[in-house]
């Protein structure tokens, strides 16, 4: 059996008809039978994929005879097995996620150190300080001799994490490395803005290392984002493994143990596993009653969140920051918050003629808080080893945000279940009814989300609109605006596609007709946008009964009278009815219900 050829390429270069070079790379990757991902985006392409060596190199040659992908630099490694699981080809709004307008690698960059370079300097042994700009678990299976970690668990992170740098580093050399050197490509011009004076990165990164120098002054792996889990520095899959649970990287040691058993359980992630007999589902719902009587946001108590300072309001004030950032408040509130001492930069107090620095955080105090009530009538309706599925009641956040957060179902579910790391993997809107999915270690967080992403999860809703549709079955596919505008809503744009919106598709299903001239509709989002069935049947003509915010007759809610979340309105009439997935673990294929709401009596059938 021949072997697969492994390339990773990028190149920082302005795109135009980026859809249409989408389709075109897309139908290319197919008919040659490519496996992995290539993002494109306004600024360039990242790409790493894998197939048989001869459609790959023909591939690679299509790509380099378009003129603005000549030159196109590639790292090649080999594996036994295809890496990748299928083809994607994405649009992006960035091919490497900084979120720091300003940086342009296609214009500028920092001085590049070729392998061969930086292999003499570490043999010279010069004064240098070696930079990781990769996650912590990526540094964790092997780094240069010597380097310093940033910290990060995410690249996005980046500058919050330059700004913990010790301040003699600015004035030292400092040599950065990632996996391929396109993190470097922004890392470095941002570290050069923040006041380091001697900046380079290395070319080609640390797979391009191995590949001129083998592992000199290297210890351990390289981990790469795909099945071989890391590569040695001779570019051949290391013995490394990755648990599918909790998403440990697994040296040979672990794998020879008895706790491993593959796609269940590793000798890492057992700790999380809980011990002893689980609960029943009647003494979780017991847990939460108790846990809700009062409600938690109903006691007064100190509350404090983050007021994080972006790239391009460094060197402002922070009364014009603060003013940027929250333009709703208004200046007088500001001042106001400023003089009780409210705004503190860590346990120090400060004023609004305070000057702020990129990546700094600071805390915006709300002492004695009271939360405003919900309906906190929570149901478990399943619960294993990998995941808690509740029936959401309505209203209820579901993450803290606003006015909101002890009062919010995340809060509560891991305060009466006793497990703070639970995590949400889809979303409701704060008055939307039903299903909710909650994992109980990150690993299965990570494969649920894949699976929403990957349009793999099957969401049935039930709702009751106004008006009776004439149509028995319909869809609606227009797009639906990124950004929010008033109160929270979004808005149709029928234009093509783009980065300033999001692709949407529903079906709906007319069920019956209802009382006041309403009918009951069943809706199947293919996407999960935020407000999409909403938005959908609004712009249809069919508003939502009871939606407070996308109202008969093409109207919106007034923001001064608009309250989205008030306990005494009747729930809108919109419930998660159904999901269907694959079990995160045992990849069984599951489908959860919840009951009916209180508004639709009668049992309903698909």
């Amino acid at each position: 059996m021949s072997r697969f050829l492994n390339i990773a390429a990028y190149k920082f270069v302005p795109l135009e008809e980026r859809k249409q070079l989408r389709r075109e790379l897309r139908s290319a990757c197919e008919a040659a039978e490519l496996r992995g991902t290539i993002l494109l985006s306004r600024e360039g392409i990242n790409m790493f994929i894998a197939g048989k060596e001869e459609p790959l190199r023909q591939f690679l040659d299509l790509l380099t005879n378009k003129p603005q992908f000549a030159g196109l630099e590639v790292k090649e490694s080999w594996s036994d097995q295809q890496p990748f699981s299928r083809m994607l080809v994405r649009l992006k709004a960035e091919i490497i996620s900084l979120g720091i307008s300003g940086i342009e690698p296609r214009r500028r960059t920092s001085p590049k150190l070729s392998a061969s370079q930086l292999k003499q300097w570490l043999d010279e042994g010069r004064d240098i300080t070696l930079l990781d700009v990769r996650n912590d678990y990526e540094v964790s299976v092997g780094t240069f001799t010597g380097a310093r970690a940033i910290g990060l668990d995410h690249f996005r992170n980046f500058p919050a994490a330059v700004s913990t740098l010790p301040a003699e580093l600015h004035d030292k050399p400092i040599v950065m490395f990632c996996t391929g050197g396109i993190r470097c490509e922004k890392a470095g011009p941002y570290m050069e803005l923040q006041g380091f004076k001697d900046v380079y990165q290395l070319d080609g990164g640390i797979l391009k290392y191995f590949e001129d120098c083998g592992g000199a002054h290297y210890e351990g792996d390289c981990f790469v984002f795909d099945k071989r889990v890391a590569l040695d520095p001779n570019l051949q899959q290391s013995g490394l493994a990755l648990c599918f649970v909790c998403q440990a990287i697994l040296t040979e040691a672990d794998q020879a143990s008895p706790d491993y058993v593959i796609n269940r359980s590793c000798p890492h992630c057992l700790h999380e596993r809980a011990q002893g007999r689980t609960p029943s589902i009647e003494e979780r719902n017991l847990a939460i009653r108790v846990a809700t009587k009062p409600l938690p946001g109903s006691i007064a108590y100190d509350n404090v969140r983050p007021i994080r300072i972006p790239e391009r309001l460094a060197g402002v004030e922070l009364m014009e920051c603060v003013k940027d950032l929250f333009p709703h408040m208004g200046e007088a509130y500001w001042q106001e918050e400023f003089q009780g001492g409210r705004v503190r930069l860590g346990d120090r107090i400060v004023d609004g003629s305070a000057i702020a620095k990129s990546g700094q955080r600071y805390s915006h105090w709300f002492p004695l808080t009271v939360e405003p009530d919900v309906n906190a009538d929570i149901r478990v309706i399943f619960e294993d080893a990998a995941l808690v599925v509740v029936d959401k009641p309505a209203p209820l956040p579901m993450h803290p945000s606003g006015r909101f957060n002890r009062n919010t179902l995340i809060w509560i579910l891991r305060d009466a279940l006793q497990m703070p790391c639970l995590r949400p993997v889809h979303r409701l809107d704060a008055n939307t009814t039903g299903v909710a999915i909650f994992a109980k270690t990150k690993a299965v967080a990570v494969e649920m989300q894949r699976q929403f992403d990957a349009k793999r999860v099957s969401k049935i809703y039930l709702a009751q609109c106004h008006g009776v549709p004439i149509e028995e079955r319909f869809t609606c596919d227009l797009p639906i605006t990124r950004v929010a505008s008033v109160a929270g809503s979004r808005e149709i744009d029928d234009s093509e596609p783009d980065e300033t919106t999001l692709e949407c598709e529903t079906h709906f299903v007319r069920l019956r007709q209802a009382d006041n001239d309403t009918a009951i509709v069943q809706a199947h989002p293919i996407t999960g946008r935020t407000n999409q069935i909403r938005l959908h049947l609004w712009h249809l003509g069919h508003p939502i009964v009871g939606d407070p915010m996308y109202l008969p007759g093409r109207k919106l809610g007034e923001i001064q009278t608009l309250d989205l979340l008030a306990a005494a309105l009747e729930p809108m009439r919109l419930h998660a009815w159904q999901v269907e997935f694959k079990h995160p673990q045992t990849r069984v294929p599951m489908r959860l219900t919840a009951p009916n709401p209180s508004w639709l009596p009668q049992p309903t059938t698909n």
